[in-house]
């Protein structure tokens, strides 16, 4: 059965509603015509909820928009849709490309800040999301009384004498769901161990995030990178009007996990959208360890970044110098499952907390 305004339907029921499921939820794939975006293949997604979002296949199928009752759910940054033909790898020429977005993919085999690495020289955050999509699948059937929606493909990050990485995602939703799923496999096809380094940039923003809202999540310990995120670190979790010539500040989460290995976190509006508007992430720790907060109060740049990966942010130098590096043996694979949401009204935000409170109190 799907829910749809309020309402269960049955796939026969609901059919003599409608001359296509596409009037209730559906995919469409299309391109860009003009612009810096020009050329670059997108997919659209809604659900029959008032969800909706945009997979930008061009962009390593990373998701450039997301609404839900037609409110943003994320940041979007002046550049607009770019097509990764303007990529600019060197220093800080990622930037240029950011899109924002609701979620940009940041890696293979760096992220972070720009340094210099056994003689390599790295910009921001890597490649991957500027690499397009090959074998693309666009799925829609039933299953049973479920109406699912989808899409997959593959991303190859490789160079002569250099990686081998590819990146198999799936991103799938279901008709009447507020939700979506991403499902990675990171495999190195090369002969060569290879750095592996990749961080899940989700980025929240106006109306979601406005003056009052909050970060609510299961954390043990916050660590600001620098001295400036140390200024007001103990205001993490809460947030104020666009400041003028605002410096973001970033924060690295030690994270709890529940009874099922899943870290559960969200950022919450209580003051539109019928006492509540939020959005929320779910991850396995064990394949992402670490959480890094972006806080960004400025004017324009107003955005906060919830970020689980397997890596810090200060650049693949100062990784190996930790000696948190992570490597890939040739043929070795490693997947990633996420689940990302709308909390809807005061009820689905108090619930949401009440667990992470329960799961608080269950460790101590």
């Amino acid at each position: 059965m799907v829910r749809i305004i309020g309402k269960d339907y049955s796939r026969s029921e609901l059919g003599r509603w409608v001359g296509d499921f596409s009037q209730v939820a559906g995919v469409k794939p299309y391109q860009l015509t003009e612009g810096k975006g020009k050329g670059a293949r997108c997919v659209d997604f809604w659900t029959g909820t008032g969800f909706q979002f945009t997979v930008m296949l061009e962009r390593g199928m990373d998701i450039s928009q997301a609404f839900y009752n037609g409110r943003s759910l994320c940041w979007r940054s002046s550049t607009g849709d770019v097509h990764p033909h303007f990529f600019e790898p060197e220093h800080l020429g990622w930037l240029r490309s950011f899109f924002g977005g609701l979620l940009v993919t940041c890696g293979l085999t760096y992220a972070g800040s720009p340094c210099e690495d056994e003689g390599e020289k790295l910009g921001l955050h890597g490649r991957i999301s500027h690499i397009p999509a090959e074998e693309v699948r666009i799925g829609k059937e039933w299953k049973g009384e479920d109406y699912f929606l989808s899409v997959e493909g593959k991303m190859r990050q490789s160079s002569v004498f250099g990686e081998n990485m590819l990146l198999k995602r799936k991103i799938w939703t279901k008709m009447g769901e507020s939700r979506f799923w991403i499902e990675d496999k990171v495999e190195n096809q090369g002969y060569r161990e290879t750095p592996f380094m990749i961080i899940y940039h989700f980025n929240i923003g106006f109306p979601v995030l406005a003056e009052g809202s909050r970060l609510i999540s299961p954390t043990i310990e916050v660590t600001p990178v620098n001295e400036e995120a140390a200024k007001g670190k103990e205001d993490y979790a809460r947030f104020t009007a666009p400041i003028p010539d605002f410096k973001d500040k970033i924060y690295y989460h030690k994270m709890r996990a529940d009874e099922n290995g899943f870290v559960r976190c969200a950022l919450i509006n209580e003051n539109i959208e019928e006492k509540g508007l939020g959005v929320y992430l779910s991850y396995k720790l064990d394949q992402l360890p670490n959480f890094i907060q972006w806080k960004m109060m400025g004017e324009t740049e107003y955005v906060v970044g919830m970020e689980p990966a397997n890596c810090h942010v200060e650049g693949r130098a100062k990784e190996r110098q930790r000696k948190t590096l992570r490597k890939l043996k040739p043929g070795e694979t490693q997947e990633f499952s996420l689940e990302v949401g709308v909390l809807r009204g005061k009820s689905q935000i108090e619930e949401f907390e009440r667990k992470l409170k329960s799961l608080e109190k269950s460790s101590n």
